[in-house]
């Protein structure tokens, strides 16, 4: 599913900003794509934490091969060897357990979401072991599809910001903002665009 402000929101962040035109024409019929399911989208992003796009699918698969029906009950019921041998780390292991437990224990109600702005859903989530700010800004752009999150801990947008708009000059955070400015209320587009430019295969969660 693809977020309906998407076409506005390309077409606007073209309009205001150059180097946005031009990925935006890149990559004409590129958008982001929810996985529909809150669960698997926060595993995913636990699995890809500090490692490659092309890792994180490769980790991914595997324990969807050993795991077919991924939901809260079957990964609190796979072992810590199963997940192990998927490629996870210990670390990795326990943090996926207790996102299932907080499920199961409905600590994260997904119907209030709707109601909630986006730093109160980030301060829920965060409750959860190994989900830090970065893991639940991936939520709020991949799955709650809020349209202006800017994540300016993520590695790749710190490099795509470098390359595109400082002649790959170190970039900081209140750089980042001043850049993003003009990409607002489009931020999460923008930043979806930027991470595209740096590598063939979609970001998904």
């Amino acid at each position: 599913m693809t977020p309906q402000y998407w076409t506005q929101a390309t077409q606007e962040l073209a309009a205001c900003d150059p180097v946005m035109q031009q990925l935006i024409g890149q990559f004409p019929d590129a958008t982001l794509v929810s996985r529909g399911c809150a669960f698997t989208t926060l595993a995913r992003s636990i699995v890809g934490q500090q490692i490659s796009v092309k890792a994180a699918e490769s980790v991914w698969q595997k324990v969807i091969g050993a795991i077919p029906e991924i939901s809260p009950h079957t990964i609190a019921a796979a072992g810590q060897e199963l997940l192990r041998a998927c490629g996870l780390s210990a670390r990795k292991v326990i943090y996926l357990h207790d996102l299932s437990r907080h499920f199961r224990e409905g600590d994260l109600n997904e119907t209030a979401w709707e109601g909630l702005d986006d730093e109160s859903i980030i301060k829920q989530l965060i409750q959860v072991k190994g989900i830090g700010r970065w893991t639940a800004e991936m939520f709020l752009i991949f799955h709650l599809h809020r349209p202006d999150v800017l994540p300016l801990d993520d590695i790749g947008l710190q490099r795509a910001m470098s390359l595109h708009y400082l002649d790959k000059q170190p970039v900081d955070k209140k750089t980042m903002l001043e850049l993003a400015k003009p990409w607002q209320p489009w931020r999460s587009v923008a930043t979806w665009y930027l991470w595209r430019s740096l590598d063939p295969l979609p970001v998904a969660y």
